[in-house]
């Protein structure tokens, strides 16, 4: 038994306050548990369809808000351009979306098992996922001329906050699956 003040009691709380630091670890009764090392299909697909609601609404108020109009007019040429309402092209949305969410989910994922499921993990997450998808995507369609040069100051940005808010979901997400030992 420890005493209170005893150099074992005084390493127990000096650790303790170090994994309050870093949320993939916890210490308790002298033990290190980590955030779980081991890729868990089931609570992926769980914490990819739930940070998903975020992602479509976010895709869908981007497109309707800003995109749709804006490539309607660039790209008036083309017939139906920015159809919605067909059922191939919700099916592809939907897809899309879907692919999205589990890469946002899966590159969080990824980066909590090296730095933590941290605000560090978030940012990089959310910061890398935004450059592989959408910056990507932006600047390749307006390098084809697919897309105007002048959207992308605030496509971008409101992609980037998509990609933060769905890392940082997927960080809250992970981190109750983590405290309820899960």
């Amino acid at each position: 038994m420890q005493k209170p003040g005893s150099r074992l009691d005084v390493t127990n709380s000096v650790l303790t306050q170090l994994c309050r630091h870093n949320k993939r670890l916890k210490y308790t009764n002298g033990e290190f548990n980590e955030m779980n090392k081991k890729f868990k299909i089931k609570d992926f697909i769980i914490i990819t369809l739930l940070t998903s609601i975020w992602v479509n609404v976010s895709e869908l108020i981007r497109y309707f808000g800003y995109v749709r109009p804006q490539m309607q007019d660039y790209l008036s040429t083309i017939p139906n351009m920015g159809a919605i309402w067909d059922i191939q092209i919700i099916a592809v949305w939907g897809f899309w979306d879907t692919l999205l969410t589990a890469l946002y989910v899966f590159l969080f994922w990824l980066c909590a098992q090296v730095f933590g499921n941290n605000s560090k993990s978030i940012l990089i997450s959310g910061f890398m996922s935004w450059c592989f998808f959408f910056v990507l995507f932006w600047v390749g369609s307006a390098n084809m001329y697919l897309a105007s040069w002048n959207n992308l100051p605030v496509v971008l940005p409101m992609a980037l906050l998509e990609t933060l808010v769905a890392s940082y979901i997927a960080s809250k997400l992970y981190l109750k699956k983590t405290d309820n030992g899960k």
